[in-house]
């Protein structure tokens, strides 16, 4: 439509899987009335709503959230302290209405939120939300999923988490669309909704400071650790107290021949860790196998028995003084399935969104039915800047270790 979108709006643009990403290529706006929606409301409270698509009533009026669901939605809020319309901008993550061969609405392809994703980026970039509430499956897609590199799996997996985004500097905040809760029976769906926009809106909390109003949530902002890489091992030796330990190895089991401990990562806070490739030899071990051997000092690890393992059968020291396994942990504060990795819980907990698509695919064996197999690490290796790839990796996970298990502490230990 000449003269509504832009010339980069109408061009198209070439991707890797073949495909563009423009609204011409996407071509929902040749048969709706209200042409990429734009956001509305006034944000008095710097909220944003992304909801799904615009249905006939919103296509109509040039507004979101008008329909049956949008009524439901003004109401929760409105008995939450907010007015949809007033405190916060709404949009969606497909901004011109998908119809069916009939007509009739119908749910956005992923292919169509992938091309209105920019557009929505942008007026993320534009408004500076202090929380973006995400209200099912297409927003999660929307926002989340082209940068979580695993399986996105749906929103009753990302729901209830008020998630720190780095990339974006915002609270995210997933739950459900309100139409999804209007079908389901019973009322615990209802009520779990509820919860879940209560606690968004907490983030929001202010009081009084010396004359001024301070936020009772500030964004945390991510602070990058220092990542020492060492390879005389003898400064573990003025380590005190608890240490995150996480190994990168050759395979899953230990005992399967040719397979080796890489390198290793220990974080003494939850911004400093120690890196270094295992020596070969035992005598420049010994400061690593005095601290796990150490009874004075704690260990964490996100499921301290592969660490364990890993360390009986190929250093020959009994890990003593085992305090917290994180990912255990992750599973008793919520224990829903595809939760409880690191990854994911680097994410929701601290908003850091990705730091191991680089280095997971050289972590997998070829042969996945084959739990002796050796992995592709030594791909990696021999690739220049392998190794110190992998070392800033293990002192990720080490530190994220760290800093997961001194939250959940604070969460399951408040005395």
């Amino acid at each position: 439509m000449e003269g509504f979108f832009t010339k980069k709006e109408t061009t198209s643009v070439a991707r890797p899987d073949g495909k563009s990403r423009s609204c011409y290529s996407c071509g929902l706006f040749k048969s709706c009335i209200t042409k990429k929606m734009e956001p509305y409301g006034n944000f008095k409270k710097g909220i944003m709503n992304i909801g799904e698509a615009p249905g006939e009533m919103e296509d109509e009026s040039g507004k979101p959230f008008q329909g049956k669901t949008g009524q439901l939605l003004q109401k929760v809020y409105r008995d939450l302290g907010v007015d949809l319309f007033e405190d916060c901008v709404n949009i969606n993550a497909v901004l011109c209405r998908p119809t069916d061969r009939n007509g009739n609405n119908r749910a956005p392809e992923n292919y169509e939120i992938e091309c209105c994703r920019q557009t929505v980026l942008r007026w993320i970039g534009e408004w500076k939300p202090k929380v973006i509430i995400l209200l099912g499956n297409s927003a999660v897609y929307s926002l989340i999923g082209h940068r979580w590199k695993r399986d996105l799996g749906g929103i009753t997996k990302w729901r209830g988490w008020q998630i720190p985004d780095q990339d974006l500097g915002t609270w995210v905040c997933p739950t459900f669309y309100p139409s999804y809760v209007e079908r389901a029976e019973g009322k615990d769906v209802m009520t779990i909704w509820k919860e879940d926009l209560r606690e968004a809106f907490r983030l929001l909390e202010e009081s009084e400071y010396q004359g001024s109003k301070i936020m009772l949530h500030p964004f945390p902002k991510w602070k990058e650790p220092k990542i020492d890489f060492i390879e005389d091992l003898s400064p573990l030796y003025d380590i005190k107290g608890e240490v995150a330990v996480d190994y990168e190895t050759t395979g899953i089991k230990p005992h399967a021949p040719g397979h080796r401990i890489i390198c290793c990562g220990v974080a003494d806070s939850a911004d400093h860790a120690y890196v270094f490739p295992l020596p070969a030899s035992r005598v420049d071990r010994q400061p690593l196998t005095d601290l796990l051997h150490n009874q004075n000092i704690g260990k964490i690890a996100q499921n301290m028995k592969y660490e364990h393992a890993w360390s009986l059968v190929k250093l020959r020291v009994e890990v003593r003084n085992w305090i917290w396994d994180t990912m255990i942990m992750a599973h008793i504060l919520d224990n829903r399935p595809g939760v409880t990795s690191l990854k994911f819980q680097a994410y929701v907990q601290f908003g850091i969104v990705d730091y191991a698509s680089a280095i997971t695919p050289y972590l997998r064996s070829k042969d996945s039915s084959n739990g002796n197999s050796i992995n592709r690490i030594f791909e990696l290796l021999s690739k220049p800047g392998g190794m110190q790839m992998l070392l800033k990796y293990v002192g990720y996970d080490a530190i994220m270790e760290y800093r997961l298990a001194k939250q959940q502490q604070a969460e399951l230990l408040p005395f």
